[in-house]
């Protein structure tokens, strides 16, 4: 597989992910937890089912400790964080903090051996990021007090989920098909912070469980998998920066199912994210 093959992989993650908001209005109110749980359990069973035609990948659960840590204390540990952020923070506020993690995407890449962060990969990124305050200023963001621990976790599950996609890169030699682990092992941390602080409250609708079948199987479920590809063989600071998309086609997803309104705020802010993403991406289309 290609490294542009890759990074055209991992972008499918990031449009999965801009339906994550529309598809969890659409699942009623089920508590934050508990609809983890109930995702992230349906995402490991149907990668669990693809495994009875590949007998091996089940071999691919058996990973170091140190894969394991990264890859559950990612995905659970950031998921923990945002849903925490929610409960104390305005979603404004908690949203704006938590997308700082396409810019540190980009930043941490630097790190990484044989990784080199050049000009247009930054400016790409912080126009991203521009745009993505813009678009949250337009839902009238304001700090009141009282919402520090919120700000907090939102601040920290910024820092989790960058360096969960960064160490992926390290973890280079562990197969995606252990990401299936991950998944079941965060539906079962979820499960159980459910029972201890949440009360159950089950869908109601048909629609209210076709909206959680369809988070299991996208954006809570193969997008980790095809994140994972693109973290582990492609371009790590491309899909930083085209990450910044995740809000905007959030937004326009809200916008098209009726749950919001348009704005001039949302087409500035199209202009700089769209722009960010493909002056961080020029590589891409130059010809080899």
């Amino acid at each position: 597989m290609t490294p542009r093959t890759a990074t055209l992989i991992g972008l499918t993650a990031i449009l999965m992910w801009s339906l994550l908001s529309v598809m969890t209005v659409a699942t009623g109110k089920i508590p934050a937890f508990q609809l983890a749980a109930m995702t992230f359990a349906i995402g490991a069973a149907v990668a669990f089912a693809s495994f009875m035609f590949r007998p091996s990948a089940f071999s691919a659960l058996k990973q170091p400790l140190t894969a394991w840590v990264v890859g559950v204390g990612g995905l659970f540990g950031y998921h923990a964080l945002y849903f925490l952020a929610l409960r104390f923070a305005p979603p404004a506020e908690a949203g704006l903090l938590n997308y700082l993690w396409p810019l540190l995407i980009v930043l941490f890449s630097s790190l990484l051996p044989g990784e080199r962060l050049y000009a247009h990969h930054i400016i790409g990124a912080l126009l991203g990021l521009a745009g993505t305050i813009l678009l949250f200023a337009g839902a009238g963001a304001s700090f009141a007090p009282g919402q520090i621990p919120g700000l907090i976790a939102a601040f920290v599950a910024a820092f989790v989920w960058a360096a969960y996609s960064v160490m992926s890169r390290r973890l280079k030699a562990v197969p995606t098909d252990a990401v299936a682990g991950f998944c079941a092992a965060t539906a079962l941390l979820a499960a159980i912070v459910h029972l201890l602080v949440e009360k159950t409250v089950w869908p109601e609708t048909a629609l209210q469980w076709l909206a959680i079948i369809g988070l299991g199987v996208g954006p809570v479920g193969a997008a980790f998998f095809t994140w994972d590809i693109g973290m582990k063989r492609g371009d790590i600071r491309v899909l930083g920066a085209a990450s910044y998309a995740t809000p905007l086609l959030s937004t326009a997803f809200l916008i098209l199912a009726g749950y919001a309104a348009a704005s001039a705020n949302i087409v500035f802010a199209a202009i700089l994210i769209a722009g960010g993403g493909l002056i961080a991406a020029k590589d891409m289309f130059r010809k080899r």
